[in-house]
């Protein structure tokens, strides 16, 4: 079970459909990004250039109650967000979507992602007397978008320019009085796909949001590209700073649900081809295998298909625990033990090899071998599906710092000890073009090899990044 925080999932949709109820598809379709974030939700609706808005703490159904739905009313442009979950308080200026009014009227915003030069575009905005009411990323892309259009004629050219001076991982869907626009970033670090239901078109994180709605995937949005959707129909514009491609290779580990699609790769192939690629490279005479849920399970049944030894579920996951336990203070072992039981019938007595998605601290990993052998296992050998993380990721909405790392401090014996497994293994570096290979663009690696797409040589990165409530 990765200790890396989940990625937000944005959606966004432009209404061609008298019968469609768009409050109604937007509520269904952040259940299908729910996975994405659980501290907090929101849904803005625009109608007739009139948006309103509800956002708060907590899961779907607690942050998005029927009696704010109904407010919401049904309009023609709808705007949907999920935010990563922490364990750390999250102030509620930061929960998407932001709406804010400016000179040409209202616009509306919500993000996946990450700014890199974040510090220097809010210095920047606030000499030029700008008043923030979030730290986050988004309210400054708010921000470079209202101060352009001021410059510009339209709203297309006014997001273009606030995106040329924006650096980082990126997916955004946003609109205005009469557009539904989506932005990717030019490296492609953040997904982002487009689809329909019926007539009407959608811009979202994931492809499984279409399935689960009956719609349509039509493409992945490329990187670097701008998609507008009007009355006139779809317009397309690529920024011209597009070259190197690198799509955050965790979203086939971790972040993404195995039903998805993502630049031309299926998530669930990718995760059973680092399990076959696993049993290649660490044959372990073993009973059973299980995988930790939810990420190390298709990674688990790879394995299993390629070494013939059987496939059983050892851990059970609780998924139902609300924002009050996730915002408890000191509550990583409280966390832990509730979030994770052994299944005492299927392990005891057995040699059990265990197959996560990561190691980031180790003590989840520690957490799972003490579970299973209480539950009996003769032996645990713990597999992972990557391989190790020795590097922060400066990309995503929250950066764990190196010094937290296990991989960095320490060799994968020095792990093994740590954890009290029987034995330890990862996937080699070079496995991750294989598991990817069908892939349309470029990967980003740089958790495990350091090799990053772009400068992250400020060495203070880290401290402003941990002042900032994401």
């Amino acid at each position: 079970m990765s200790e890396l925080h989940d990625e937000c999932g944005v959606f966004g949709i432009f209404k061609n459909d008298d019968d469609l109820n768009i409050v109604e598809e937007t509520y269904l379709a952040l259940y299908s990004l729910q996975h994405r974030g659980q501290v907090g939700a929101g849904i803005a609706v625009n109608n007739k250039g009139k948006i309103v808005y509800h956002k708060d703490y907590g899961m779907i159904p607690e942050a998005l109650p029927e009696s704010e739905l109904a407010r919401l009313g049904n309009g023609r442009i709808a705007l949907g967000h999920v935010k990563y979950s922490s364990g750390e308080d999250v102030d509620r200026g930061n929960l998407a979507p932001l709406v804010m009014r400016y000179i040409k009227g209202q616009l509306a915003l919500c993000m996946n992602g990450a700014l890199t030069n974040y510090p220097e575009l809010r210095d920047d905005l606030n000499q030029g007397a700008a008043i923030f009411q979030s730290n986050g990323d988004t309210e400054v892309i708010a921000y470079l978008i209202a101060r352009a259009r001021t410059e510009t004629t339209t709203i297309e050219e006014a997001v273009q320019n606030a995106v040329s001076k924006i650096k980082g991982a990126y997916a955004a869907v946003l609109m205005s009085p009469g557009k539904l626009i989506g932005v990717r970033d030019p490296m492609g670090i953040r997904p982002l796909c487009l689809g329909k239901i019926g007539g009407s078109y959608v811009i979202t994180s994931e492809s499984c949001v279409f399935d689960s709605m009956g719609g349509e995937f039509i493409r992945d949005v490329k990187p670097g590209e701008m998609i507008v959707i009007d009355d006139d129909g779809i317009h397309s514009y690529i920024d011209d700073r597009v070259g190197k491609t690198a799509l955050c290779i965790f979203e086939y580990i971790y972040f993404s649900r195995p039903d998805s699609v993502i630049d031309g790769v299926s998530v669930l192939k990718a995760r059973q081809r680092a399990g076959r690629l696993l049993a290649r490279q660490h044959h372990i005479d073993a009973d059973i295998v299980c995988g930790v849920p939810d990420c190390g399970i298709e990674s688990a049944i790879g394995y299993s298909m390629e070494s013939g030894i059987r496939y059983a579920t050892g851990l059970i996951k609780n998924k139902y625990i609300g924002r009050a336990f996730n915002n408890r203070k000191n509550n990583d072992e409280y966390l832990m033990r509730i979030k994770l039981n052994a299944l005492k019938y299927n392990i005891e007595g057995q040699r059990v090899i265990v197959i996560d998605d990561s190691i980031l601290k180790g003590n989840t990993s520690r957490h799972i071998v003490e579970l299973l052998k209480k539950a009996g296992a003769k032996e645990v050998h713990i597999l992972i599906a990557s391989p190790p993380f020795k590097n922060p990721c400066y990309l995503n909405s929250d950066s764990t710092p190196k010094k937290n790392l296990i991989a960095s401090e320490k060799s994968t014996e020095e792990i093994c000890k740590y954890i009290g497994a029987d034995s330890l293994g990862f996937l080699s570096a070079d496995s991750l073009k294989e598991i990817v290979k069908e892939c349309n663009i470029g990967f980003c690696d740089a958790c495990f090899t350091g090799n990053y797409p772009l400068d992250v040589s400020d060495t203070s990165r880290e401290d402003k990044y941990s002042q900032k409530i994401k």
